[in-house]
């Protein structure tokens, strides 16, 4: 109705825009869906280094046509163009200062020429070589490799450099994998179901393969390359034999052939019981002629399909899955059977060393050594046994496991779990490379002192964290765990602070603002949920089933799937005794090991109710009685969430507001949930210990009785607990 005032109205509002400028008012992080992971490319926001970021690399010169170097040249293109602000141009010579060249000697004349042999040399033939040099007169960057995988993962550790703000003038890397296999499980279901799976759906949508191919699937095998992660195992380690019907075989071609451009190798668990599931034959002996014959066409099959197919990972006798044991053979028998198959592919056997026995033990903790060591130099060169890092189940805490250094003649690797199963899945912050951390650098002391376990590998298997959420594994800061596993299946003796550190720069900002909460919120936040959930050794003090909560007080059923079979609270003390004068375990491992973990001077106090059952009143080496050290402990972790909380709540600003909205409703519910865990394990350790709250401690917010009742999680899949934030009845 008054065009000229509406008119007037908006050169106001563009003349306080214009004043508005970036100089005087910052503007937010443009919003983000967490899609983009660690490979977010933004513009490099320090107008200096983007300057010699910019005449460094001038142009892209990449000699070689394989799939992978195409794959190498195309992330070297779009990261740059990304991180640079344009686009920067391809060549096929050096033309001017700046170039940036990638290949292999083999593909690459210009390569080929450098003085770079003892370099490659060092770095095999997975690795890279990074060198800026002159190359016909000309100053460059040269990405080496003695493959076009090597190029690729020399692409990504480029783009990791400019991301974090490095400098590139003096750049001289060589970078080679200390382990040769780097995977990730995925327990998925061909129903598109997880196994502690908290991140959506699987992200193989097997009913639409192998026709329609989701453009997640490059985007996954991209993450993966830019960590070094050689291959993925497609299905659940709980196999399901339809994988290996014809049909599906199709289907995971299709899925190889994706992520073969990216180095990635597929690999399939394989039931045992296969033969007789899916050809109808009266066994699955692994002596039986019949069943080693069938065992070979399958094998020959896949190859057919699939040429570079990795081999299978095998879950038998444990849980109720078929073994060689259900036909009185060895796990040694069965998994021989299967290597012998897959020898002339150049396959492996991944045989997971994760086993119960039909009789309850002892003592559970105690089992896979003793059923594995005997069997030492009896499985064939192309097995690997796949033990977990402890020899309990993926806890928030554990001693290493006892089998790394024991089998001296058969190779090992270790199993991870990503997939926070036991430590809050979803919703709790838990930066797991301390827990890796503290078990690839224990030493067995199997050949004398410095024997670590990662010494003792030669693989790294992870299960995975990846689902079908958008932001690929149920929260942002959960992708911190997959990106912590690929780094050190890489280099296993990288530091928990300095991956988080790449980590956060990467997948947040260079903002030393930003840099330093997040990195002291990421390194404190596993030790935090060790204190509110299992502290001292405490283990598998979680409720049934879905592993979501405090339990302490379950019962029933089987004895060695139970809360109270671990932590033996009685009206005496507390905790597992497997010294000498209990069940022992500590034999299993090397006398300077044994001697300390036996000793109540010696044994590290976060292993003390591993290892010992000890008295409420008695003193442990801080003064304090185990009473009071336990109380000390759940409110420290308590204390730290509500710590973590307010260090998020300060960068409000400075993350973009949807990642930051979703952090911060997540470490709310974290915070809640700590309190629950503490003041129910604390109300049921007072049952048996009958002793008094010191003065100020926060009491219980409910009874005893009303934290047994409480029924949690409503729906597994995506684990939370109402009643605890609206106060209401259980």
């Amino acid at each position: 109705m008054r065009p000229f005032a509406s008119g007037r109205s908006v050169v106001l509002w563009c003349v306080l825009l214009a004043a508005a400028s970036p100089r005087s008012v910052p503007r937010p992080p443009a919003a983000e869906d967490g899609y983009d992971l660690w490979l977010r490319y933004r513009l490099v926001d320090d107008a200096g280094r983007l300057a010699q970021y910019r005449a460094a690399l001038t142009h892209l010169v990449v000699e070689g046509d394989s799939p992978t170097l195409r794959a190498a040249r195309d992330e070297l293109s779009f990261g740059l163009a990304g991180l640079l602000g344009s686009a920067i141009p391809g060549a096929d010579s050096v033309r001017r200062d700046g170039a940036l060249i990638a290949g292999t000697p083999a593909t690459s004349p210009l390569v080929a020429a450098l003085p770079l042999a003892d370099d490659l040399r060092r770095a095999g033939d997975e690795g890279f070589v990074l060198r800026a040099l002159r190359v016909r007169g000309r100053q460059a960057i040269v990405i080496a490799g003695n493959s076009g995988a090597g190029v690729l993962y020399g692409a990504f550790h480029l783009l990791r450099l400019i991301q974090t703000g490095t400098p590139l003038g003096a750049l001289a890397v060589v970078g080679a994998p200390k382990l040769r296999l780097r995977l990730l499980d995925h327990w998925d279901n061909l129903d598109r179901t997880e196994e502690r799976g908290y991140a959506g759906r699987s992200l193989w949508d097997w009913t639409h393969l192998p026709d329609s191919i989701d453009p997640r699937y490059r985007d996954y095998a991209r993450a993966n390359a830019s960590l070094g992660i050689n291959g993925t195992v497609l299905t659940n380690v709980n196999a399901n034999a339809g994988v290996l019907a014809p049909d599906f075989l199709a289907k995971v071609a299709a899925l190889a052939s994706v992520l073969r451009p990216y180095g990635v190798r597929v690999y399939l668990t394989a039931r045992f019981s296969a033969p007789i599931e899916l050809a109808g034959l009266g066994t699955a002996d692994p002596l039986d002629s019949a069943v080693r014959a069938w065992w070979r066409r399958k094998v020959d099959e896949i190859y057919r399909v699939v040429p570079d197919f990795g081999g299978f990972v095998v879950k038998a006798n444990s849980e109720g899955q078929p073994g060689p044991q259900d036909y009185g053979r060895t796990h040694a028998d069965g998994a021989n059977m299967l290597a012998d198959a897959l020898a002339p592919h150049g396959g492996v056997v991944m045989w997971r060393a994760f086993v119960y026995s039909n009789d309850v033990p002892t003592d559970r903790v105690r089992q896979a050594y003793d059923e594995f060591t005997p069997q030492d130099g009896k499985f064939r060169e192309n097995v690997l046994l796949q033990v977990k890092n402890g020899p309990l189940d993926f806890q928030p805490r554990e001693p290493f496991h006892p089998l790394f250094g024991a089998m001296p003649r058969t190779p090992l690797m270790m199993e991870l779990q990503i997939t926070k199963e036991y430590l809050g899945q979803d919703t709790h912050l838990a930066f797991l490379a301390p827990l890796w951390e503290e078990a690839l650098r224990a030493d067995t002391y199997a050949r004398g002192p410095g024997s670590t376990v990662g010494h003792e590998i030669r693989g790294l298997a992870g299960v995975a964290n990846v689902g079908s959420d958008r932001d690929w594994c149920g929260s942002d800061l959960n992708q911190a765990n997959w990106y912590a596993f690929g780094r050190l299946a890489w280099d296993y003796t990288l530091s928990s602070a300095a991956i988080a550190d790449e980590w956060i720069r990467m997948t947040f900002s260079n903002d030393p603002r930003v840099v330093g909460p997040v990195k002291a919120m990421t390194l404190a936040s596993r030790e935090a949920v060790v204190n509110y959930m299992t502290p001292l050794g405490l283990a598998h003090q979680m409720a049934r089933g879905h592993h979501y909560g405090p339990g302490p007080w379950v019962a029933g059923g089987r004895a060695d799937q139970t809360s109270v079979y671990f932590n033996r609270a009685d009206t005496a003390g507390l905790g597992f005794d497997r010294t000498a004068t209990g069940s022992n375990a500590v034999r299993q491992y090397f006398p300077p090991v044994r001697r300390r973990f036996a000793d109540r001077d010696s044994v590290p106090e976060t292993l003390l109710l591993w290892f010992h059952h000890v008295g409420w009143s008695q003193r442990l080496r801080s003064g304090r009685t185990l009473w009071q050290e336990l109380l000390s402990h759940y409110q420290a972790g308590v204390d730290t969430v509500r710590w973590m909380e307010q260090t998020w709540d300060g960068l409000q600003g400075l993350v973009d507001s949807e990642r930051f909205r979703r952090v911060q409703a997540f470490l709310r519910i974290q915070e809640v949930e700590a309190r629950w865990w503490r003041d129910a394990s604390v109300s049921y350790w007072q049952s048996f210990s009958h002793l008094p709250l010191p003065p100020g401690y926060e009491a219980p917010a409910h009874s005893l009785d009303w934290y047994r009742q409480l029924r949690c999680p409503p729906d597994p899949r995506k684990p939370r607990c109402d009643a605890l934030t609206n106060n209401g009845t259980p």
